[in-house]
């Protein structure tokens, strides 16, 4: 009834835009303080102001992937390059570690004016996905992660949680690279090929497929099938509800 083959024992879910409405928040985020960055670069340069696409240039850079390789790759594409900054950045500094900051505390602050909102597919399916008895991991490049699951109704559904606090600590890759989505197979005590991935950035289907995962689900919230599947997603749905009965 789960839409999976008969050899899936596991299942690992990006958060943002799979099982949360905060892939729009992130994109807004993003926007806001890219867009800040850029018109002071343009007056202090004399250049002309080009806005962040808070549609394209999200998803070809910044979508999926840890906040610092996310800032770095926008950057890379306008041909800006700053200093990479310590742990010890303010968000008011111009540097790699500096803007990743700025940017999420402007997350942070959308996240406590709006709240969060779950898909309900989502919910349902992780429900019906936990009642199957299959093992269960987030796996997310985000730093607040488990707030998120918190506010959204999701704390409890899951077995295991890779995030960017746990892939700081453990040194793990971001996605494209399969690193987080492996180490959400070991919390779980399986292999890949025991394992789905779902997930919504075009970042996170080529991890999924670079892992050698059993199933790789591309969730479609944006009008991008043909990109998800190009970049490595085995199936494309709108909804995870509907993966029910497939």
């Amino acid at each position: 009834m789960l839409g999976l083959p008969d050899k899936i024992r596991g299942c690992l879910f990006d958060l943002d835009g799979v099982l949360t409405r905060t892939a729009t928040v992130h994109a807004a985020a993003w926007k806001e303080m890219f867009d800040a960055f850029l018109k002071q670069r343009a007056e202090q340069t004399h250049t002309a102001f080009v806005p962040f696409d808070k549609v394209d240039d999200y998803d070809t850079y910044v979508d999926g992937k840890p906040r610092a390789d996310g800032t770095r790759s926008f950057l890379a594409s306008r041909g800006i390059e700053l200093p990479e900054g310590t742990a010890s950045d303010t968000p008011d500094m111009n540097t790699v570690e500096g803007l990743g900051l700025r940017k999420n505390d402007i997350v942070l602050r959308m996240i406590r004016q709006d709240g969060v909102e779950p898909y309900e597919g989502s919910m349902r399916y992780v429900r019906a996905v936990r009642d199957a008895g299959l093992g269960r991991a987030v796996v997310s490049s985000s730093t607040n992660c488990q707030d998120v699951l918190v506010a959204a109704g999701f704390d409890g559904l899951f077995d295991a949680r890779i995030d960017g606090i746990v892939a700081q600590r453990q040194h793990l890759h971001g996605k494209p690279a399969p690193d987080t989505y492996l180490a959400g197979a070991r919390a779980l005590g399986l292999e890949p090929a025991e394992c789905a991935v779902y997930e919504d950035a075009l970042a996170g289907v080529e991890s999924g497929r670079a892992g050698g995962f059993g199933l790789v689900v591309g969730v479609d919230r944006v009008g991008q099938a043909d990109a998800l599947r190009a970049h490595g997603a085995d199936v494309v749905v709108t909804d995870l509800a509907e993966l029910f009965g497939r």
